[in-house]
């Protein structure tokens, strides 16, 4: 599969994407006007005063693409994490087999650092072996036999490497044969075994469509067909056409293109994407059509998805960073997805490490809190309200209640302001000192928040009669990773009582930042910063 998956290449932002068509200085005209006019498009996306709507909360799917959606739904997993844990799965079978080599061999007295030194070669030599032989490539690991051939082949490499060291240069010499034959047995059968079970699970999970990329086809005719065809017949192929989605005509845009149904239009297609947990957009429509690929990408950039133009048809050259490739068809990398394979398990083993940490150094406050709410008023400690989510799910976050109980607004419908006569005393200040969020730790260890990302905001929340979304332009992009317990806007300043159109775009433009340039230092930075700026009380009541 290693000719098969997308080649690696160094992600381009959405206000920074390029693609060269052509040869020679015409290729590098129209590769710089795309990239200049796709960043100056995406600069309007955050002004009030642009009418176009990019959320696609007003669009509606038909029956038959509801369906599809719906039976679409359920968490994929990623390629590159498994395979990770494939190879972490080969590395304590390694180093185990060689222990229980020496324990059946009554040899633990005997084991020294000769004995180290003969399992830390043993691990890199299986590691690139087993590379070298394709076996952490999914498509080799749902195989049987085939699979198990090439493992027993790498390991019996491993110990002729052994065998090759001892005879020409005398490493390992004082090493004992018998534990070396154990440990070959050992190793052999535990590595055959575990790549039996990965077989199974690999098969069930294809099989059930984790472990596959769903793609969405934008726009149709010829052209689509022609690509669907020529990603079908690639050995391997790891993608699955979920619909087709152009906002063209029937008799422009057959409804059934290369026997895939045309599902909508594209305010559907982002509904759609949504709802089926959608994991990349092939956009297929001539690179010279630039004016229409520049207004659908304006329109997709929202979702937390890769975005990719199809090439095939165009015979285009491209800079290395901006090429990707499934199989032989060429594409253009023009959105990728935020926070995706390690950088979710980093960054949620961050999550689960600092708040478990945040809890325990802050449980005494928030016990005090909890005491000092039921001595002040009738009702419950704690308060829930919906809000808006990753991929705008719409999830329960967790607060101190600051609120008479008869004067909540769970859908927050009218804004807090300085003096709300609905605050109760204590609510003032666990609000001004931002204890009231303290209760988000939870939704942190959960799943539902992360501790850094952008603020989740009241799925009704509005300002000037107008809900965000109408607000500001391209709203939704914030939602394309986890929201956070703080963020880049509230260490900005950002934070408190919106009552101002300039106020909720500026918090917008604060989290697509984030967005693009995330890092788990960004996030420690934005950790340490946030006890300091909740000393700026100024907006907070």
């Amino acid at each position: 599969m290693s000719s098969h998956a997308l080649k690696p290449t160094e992600p381009i932002e959405p206000k920074a994407f390029a693609a060269k068509a052509g040869a020679g200085s015409r290729a590098d005209d129209l590769d710089d006007r795309l990239e200049k006019q796709f960043r100056d498009s995406l600069q309007g996306i955050t002004d009030p005063d642009n009418n176009q709507k990019l959320s696609g909360n007003g669009s509606s799917l038909s029956v038959e693409a509801a369906e599809i959606a719906q039976g679409l739904g359920g968490k994929g997993l990623s390629a590159p994490v498994l395979s990770g844990f494939v190879r972490l799965t080969d590395i304590l079978l390694v180093a185990g087999s060689a222990l229980v080599a020496a324990v059946a061999g009554q040899e633990p007295s005997g084991f020294g650092l000769e004995n180290v030194f003969a399992i830390a070669a043993a691990l890199l030599f299986t590691l690139a072996f087993f590379q070298a032989a394709d076996v952490y490539q999914v498509q080799v690991m749902r195989q049987g036999l085939s699979q198990l051939g090439r493992v027993a082949a790498g390991w019996t490499l491993v110990f002729a490497m052994f065998a090759l060291l001892r005879s020409t240069t005398g490493v390992g010499i004082g090493l004992a044969e018998a534990w070396i034959g154990s440990w070959f047995v050992f190793g052999l059968t535990g590595l055959c075994l575990s790549r039996v079970i990965i077989s199974q699970l690999v098969r069930r999970w294809m099989t059930s469509g984790r472990l596959e990329r769903r793609a969405i086809i934008v726009g149709g005719g010829t052209a689509a067909a022609e690509l669907i065809h020529e990603l079908e017949a690639q050995p391997g192929n790891d993608i699955r056409i979920c619909g087709i989605f152009d906002d063209r005509s029937n008799d422009r845009s057959p409804p059934v293109v290369a026997g895939y149904q045309k599902l909508g239009n594209i305010s559907a297609l982002v509904e759609f994407a949504r709802l089926a947990r959608i994991d990349m957009l092939i956009v297929c429509i001539p690179l010279r059509a630039e004016k229409r690929v520049l207004e659908l990408l304006r329109k997709l950039w929202v979702l937390p998805v890769d975005i990719r133009l199809s090439a095939h048809t165009d015979k285009v050259r491209f800079r290395n960073r901006a090429a990707s490739f499934i199989g032989t068809v060429p594409f253009v990398d023009v959105v990728a997805k935020p926070i995706a394979d390690w950088d979710m398990v980093a960054k949620r083993i961050f999550d689960l490490v600092f708040a478990t940490l945040a809890i325990v150094t802050l449980f005494p406050v928030m016990i005090a809190a909890a005491i000092a709410i039921k001595l002040n008023s009738k009702g419950p400690v704690l308060f829930r309200q919906k809000r808006y989510g990753f991929n705008n799910e719409v999830i329960d976050v967790l607060k101190f209640r600051s609120m008479y109980t008869d004067m909540e607004d769970p859908d927050a419908k009218t804004v807090v302001t300085k003096g709300d006569p609905r605050v109760t005393s204590v609510g003032r200040f666990i609000r001004k000192t931002s204890i009231d969020e303290l209760p988000q730790l939870f939704n942190v260890l959960a799943g539902s928040l992360s501790l850094v990302g952008p603020r989740p905001h009241a799925v009704n929340a509005h300002t000037d009669n107008k809900t965000w979304d109408d607000v500001v332009d391209g709203y939704f992009a914030r939602h394309k990773v986890k929201p956070g317990v703080t963020g880049w806007a509230q260490i900005n300043g950002w934070r408190g009582e919106v009552d101002t159109p300039e106020k909720i775009q500026n918090r917008v433009e604060c989290d697509v930042y984030y967005i693009e340039n995330w890092s788990l230092l960004f996030d420690l930075q934005i950790l340490f910063l946030t006890p300091f700026r909740l000393l700026n009380t100024e907006n907070a009541y």
